[in-house]
């Protein structure tokens, strides 16, 4: 095999046309027939048409010049275009040091993906010297008619460099996420990005789509008073565990069979059921860390299949709600330590696992996960984390770990 420094004459080859069974197998047989030394290749096909480049060395410049005639000729054929741009070895080597570069992941996901979306997103990127190198779409195919409100476009950029200024860099992504009413993600190309093994979710308004206390204070006639602490607590105005005491002083009397009759109506977020039943047949394990009560998480176990619950235990005496918890409340810092202690349970790394809540009180275990991401969340609490999301359902993690729409519907359909 001949390498780069034996023969400087360097080729990239792009080709393009319609897509055919064959297309590939063919040409390659030309370059194969020749010796030819592949140094890079990547094909992509959109909409029926295929996209193919190679870098290419030839043994000799002989040799070169009777692949390029017997390329055009078979393009020809084949009614496809081919172009050839020769590389020196100078541009060649630029090529392989940039190989050392950071790679980053940006994945872009709303409603609609429009080309206004696109072309701000790549103007932050180059603003900051990145460079993308790749871009492919994780979504499925959507019918110019649809009219399902769930449906999701999500595209996957791959980029290399590292940003001047990442902080500056995230505020506006997440400036330009509000602006357009989309999801922007960047996360580090890694082994542990496509090693997760672990996620943690906040119940209340995140896992449900309600808060369990405020169902409590609404069967207990005090709705209004504790919305407005609950209020407090997510946005971080005052100590999540003062506030529970406070909330649950409210509810002192309450009769405990009001929890099962919420138990059996808790309204799971949208996608709830299909991330988790997907994430499990990869393998994760599925936990619940929440500031609010064992009596519905255990309930959502049940109906989950969730492999661990930890939540704050409400006191009963005489069938009716004391006000109180048994033991010491979880908060902010305690689901930190919590999701550590599952981690090393499961011997696997913070890197590995995932974080997904909406308060003030999550943040710490956001901040501590690998992936930690602000659901649905407060404006304080998307700033302070590292990725938000708010255009979609809960089933729009599945795009940020890269699973795609057809890898769900070969397994499930």
């Amino acid at each position: 095999m001949m390498h780069p420094s034996q023969h400087e004459d360097i080729t990239l080859i792009t080709i393009s046309g319609e897509d055919k069974p064959g297309v590939s197998a063919s040409l390659l047989g030309i370059l194969a027939d020749h010796n030819a030394t592949i140094l890079d290749i990547g094909q992509a096909v959109i909409h029926s048409t295929l996209n193919l480049g190679m870098l290419v060395q030839a043994p000799s410049q002989e040799s070169w010049q009777d692949v390029a005639k017997e390329l055009l000729f078979r393009s020809y054929e084949l009614n496809l275009k081919v172009k050839f741009e020769s590389i020196d070895k100078e541009s060649y080597g630029e090529w392989v040091e940039d190989q050392g570069k950071e790679r980053h992941i940006i994945t872009i996901l709303g409603q609609t993906l429009t080309a206004n979306a696109m072309a701000k997103l790549s103007e932050i990127l180059f603003r900051h010297r990145m460079n993308i190198q790749m871009i492919s779409r994780l979504s499925g195919r959507i019918p110019l008619d649809h009219t399902k409100d769930k449906d999701i476009a999500a595209v996957e950029l791959s980029v290399r460099g590292t940003p001047e200024n990442s902080e500056e860099m995230g505020g506006e992504f997440l400036t330009l996420a509000q602006e357009l009413g989309v999801d922007i993600s960047f996360q580090i190309d890694n082994v542990h990005r496509r090693n997760r093994r672990l996620v943690v979710f906040d119940m209340d308004s995140t896992l449900i789509q309600t808060e369990v206390i405020d169902e409590l204070a609404d069967a207990a006639d005090v709705k209004n008073a504790v919305a407005a602490i609950t209020e407090a607590a997510m946005n971080g105005d005052i100590d999540f565990q003062d506030s529970l005491r406070e909330r649950l002083s409210l509810l002192k009397g309450l009769d405990e069979s009001v929890m099962q009759k919420i138990a059996e109506k808790l309204p799971l977020t949208d996608g709830a059921e299909k991330l988790i039943n997907v994430l499990k047949h990869l393998g994760y394990k599925i936990a619940v860390i929440s500031g609010g009560f064992t009596y519905f998480g255990e309930s959502l176990k049940q109906r989950l299949d969730i492999d661990y619950v930890y939540a704050n235990e409400l006191e009963v005496t005489n069938g009716q709600l004391t006000g109180n918890v048994i033991g010491d409340i979880i908060d902010g810092p305690g689901k930190a330590r919590i999701l550590k202690e599952i981690a090393d349970a499961e011997g696997i790394s913070l890197a590995q696992v995932i974080a997904v809540g909406d308060g003030a009180n999550d943040l710490p275990m956001l901040n501590a996960a690998g992936l930690g991401i602000a659901f649905q969340a407060k404006q304080m609490v998307r700033e302070s984390a590292d990725h938000s999301l708010a255009s979609v359902g809960l089933d729009g993690i599945l795009y940020l770990i890269g699973v795609r729409d057809r890898e769900v519907l070969d397994q499930f359909h």
